[in-house]
């Protein structure tokens, strides 16, 4: 059986194709999707209901909780869009690698 490919294995193949600024884009669209639109943030429900699109319909109500938790810098249960980001880079060591440069590169585009 091949090992499974995860998908923070395609970060900096995206971060290649797309640039620091479109990667950061996405990771956006990418939050917007899993977020509860009432509350503005990625709540335990929001993300339980969009688990399958991430391919991760197995995931029992412990595991989402970690998920969560792993994530919450702030303490309020959820993930903000900032939180999100944060755990997505943490979540791929390629990326962290290369953050410095990338947050160089998405400021001087900013300028």
């Amino acid at each position: 059986m091949a090992d499974a490919i995860v998908f923070e294995d395609f970060f900096p193949a995206m971060v290649d194709k797309l640039g620091a600024e479109g990667f950061m884009k996405e990771l956006c669209n990418g939050f917007r999707l899993l977020m509860d639109g009432e509350k503005g943030m990625i709540t335990f429900e929001s993300l339980k209901r969009n688990l399958a699109l991430l391919g991760l319909q197995d995931m029992d109500d412990d595991e989402v909780v970690r998920m969560l938790r792993e994530g919450d810098l702030n303490g309020d249960g959820g993930l903000d869009e900032m939180e999100f980001c944060t755990l997505m880079f943490r979540l791929s060591p390629a990326l962290m690698k290369s953050s410095k440069s990338l947050l160089e590169e998405a400021l001087v585009t900013e300028m």
